[in-house]
């Protein structure tokens, strides 16, 4: 439920060692879907994203850039895709609180379901208090632990109210966890170097990002003690610190890409 704003603490910290581009998700802030519903899909959005780095690469005139990317939550789960489909593009990659997705049909079919009422209950929200009612319901889930008592829990909630609730509800419809194609299988065969990130208190991910590890060669995991899901926003310090070691920049720089979600 976030836009390209989402990482602006960790970009001001490492705005001298990187050039940076953050994206507004199809359903997110100021991106219009000008097709049909299809294009809120995972692999519509990976596409339209590989799209928009070619057409940077034509402004500049020379060959495909390379990135380094960073994904949180839906946009971490994007970031996977990208990873492994569009290898060639990307340097490294960091997953923040995020997951391949459901390995099995039962599985993603009860959360397909799940995730139609949540998307029903956002496009009933409309009004801006009612909205902020769902906002605020949102986040005291436990997964997110205590971030209502973060001191920059109002601008969190201001942020996420510049999207739409209706158009929001449909980026969940089509590209819920329960939608996406599961990547489980497809980590064995990964070689890109990936930095999966999760806080402690987030017991449920802190589970599938060890057993992500386990199946990636290619990875390295690190848990935030005393933090949640938004671990981002929970110690900005560390996350941009995590982020500068992985990364390691190169010179010149490379762009650093930011699908963000949640």
């Amino acid at each position: 439920m976030g836009n390209l704003d989402e990482f602006d603490a960790a970009i001001k910290l490492l705005s001298t060692d990187f050039s940076y581009l953050t994206i507004d998700l199809p359903g997110h802030g100021k991106t219009q879907v000008l097709g049909d519903d299809d294009c809120y899909q995972m692999e519509s959005t990976a596409l339209a994203l590989i799209n928009l780095l070619d057409d940077l690469d034509d402004l500049k005139s020379h060959q495909p850039t390379k990135y380094f990317l960073v994904g949180y939550s839906m946009g971490g789960r994007l970031a996977l895709y990208l990873a492994l489909h569009f290898p060639q593009r990307f340097i490294k990659v960091i997953l923040v609180s995020a997951s391949p997705g459901l390995a099995k049909d039962e599985e993603r079919l009860a959360r397909k379901q799940s995730d139609l009422q949540i998307a029903g209950e956002l496009s009933r929200n409309t009004a801006t208090k009612d909205f902020a009612n769902f906002l605020n319901y949102w986040y005291s889930q436990p997964i997110f632990g205590n971030i209502k008592n973060h001191p920059q829990y109002a601008e969190i909630i201001q942020s996420r109210l510049r999207n739409n609730p209706e158009i929001l509800a449909k980026s969940l419809q089509f590209m819920s966890t329960g939608c996406q194609p599961s990547l489980w299988e497809n980590l064995q065969h990964n070689h890109i170097p990936l930095l999966l990130l999760v806080g402690e208190l987030d017991e449920k991910f802190v589970a599938i990002n060890n057993q992500m590890n386990r199946q990636c060669k290619s990875s390295k995991i690190a848990i935030f003690p005393q933090a949640s899901h938004s671990i981002h926003w929970e110690n900005s310090l560390a996350f941009a610190q995590y982020i500068r070691d992985f990364f390691q920049p190169l010179h010149p720089t490379p762009y650093t890409l930011h699908p963000s979600s949640s």
